[in-house]
Parts: C-alpha cells; sequence; structure tokens
C-alpha cells in the first residue's frame, strides 16, 4: 500500500497528480489525513476527502508514504510527531520508500535524514536540505528516496515514483496517455 499523506493546505496539484497516476497503474494507492477529519482543504481551498485518518493506517501493510507539499501544508506535516516517526523508519529501510515534493523534503531535511542523498525542492527550499546533494532536475531518485521540485513538474514526479514503485513499462504506456 501506499499512502499520500494530506494536511491543511496541502498543494492539490501534487498530491492529485500522484494519487491519479498510481492509480491508473492499479496501485494500491491511500490518502491520509493528518487531521482528525477525512475532508482536508489545500492550498487553494479544494477539499479533498482522504481515503482514512492518520490512526487507521496499517503500517505493515505500506511500502512507501508520499508529501505533498505547499504552504502551509508542509509546516502542518512538520508538526506531527507520528509522521515524524514514521518517515524516520521509513527512509531507514531500503525496502520501503519516501517522496516528496515541493517544500515537503524541507520536514526530511530538518529531520536530519538526508545526508549525501541527491534530492530536488522547491526553488528557496534548499537551505532546510541539510547535508543533501542538491540537484535543479524536476524529479530525482536516490536508493529509496524520490524527490520533486513543484507543482508544474507533479507529473514528472508521480511518474518517477511510479517507474520505482510499479514498473517502468507501465510508467512509459501512462506517459504515452497523458500526451507528455
Amino acid at each position: 500500500m501506499i499512502l499520500v499523506f494530506l494536511a491543511q493546505g496541502f498543494e492539490e496539484m501534487e498530491a492529485i497528480s500522484v494519487v491519479d497516476i498510481l492509480r491508473r497503474a492499479d496501485l494500491d494507492v491511500r490518502t491520509v489525513s493528518i487531521t482528525d477529519q477525512n475532508t482536508v482543504y489545500g492550498s487553494h481551498n479544494i477539499p479533498v476527502i482522504a481515503d482514512m485518518l492518520f490512526n487507521e493506517i496499517d503500517i505493515k501493510a505500506t511500502d512507501a508514504l508520499i508529501l505533498p507539499g505547499g504552504m502551509p501544508g508542509t509546516e502542518n506535516l512538520k508538526m506531527h510527531e507520528g509522521l515524524k516517526m514514521l518517515l524516520m523508519t521509513f527512509l531507514k529501510d531500503e525496502n520501503k520508500t519516501v517522496a516528496a515534493i515541493c517544500a515537503a523534503p524541507t520536514i526530511l531535511g530538518e529531520l536530519g535524514l538526508l545526508k549525501g542523498r541527491k534530492v530536488t525542492c522547491y526553488p528557496g527550499c534548499e537551505e532546510s536540505l541539510y547535508d543533501a546533494k542538491i540537484s535543479r532536475r524536476p524529479a530525482i531518485r536516490d536508493r529509496n528516496l524520490i524527490t520533486g521540485d513543484g507543482p508544474g513538474h507533479a507529473q514528472q514526479f508521480a511518474l518517477k515514483v511510479l517507474e520505482y514503485l510499479g514498473n517502468a513499462i507501465v510508467a512509459a504506456d501512462i506517459t504515452k496517455q497523458l500526451n507528455m
């Protein structure tokens, strides 16, 4: 199972693009509200109904954690202690995957999880990527970590996640479907 975490103020394009593309590939993707309600409002006040609440996740059945960026969504994700614990556990386990886009890689940087890793992020967020090797590519994978630079490349980020978690051939087919 792949979990996409939603906090009040998340960037809608970054969350929905990932969910859409991974579900097109028939992967088991669930959206998770870190609030106490299933309806979460994005940074552009678009309501999204999450599939589950944080306390309902089955961590043993989970293979990947995905963090959309946006403001104040990223700041709200940073304050969730349970999510931070999961991120620390998952990033240290090579059989698990963490993906973060836009400002969300700063969460990993502030947790000290990016040392020596190649990452990208939204321009201007680099100072919080402590000890990382910063790239300006739209999406990049370094072992079990995938990062993207922002909403303009949300589809490329989602396809990079699909390529790693699913299948490169399926990712190529979906790329054609999206006319990219």
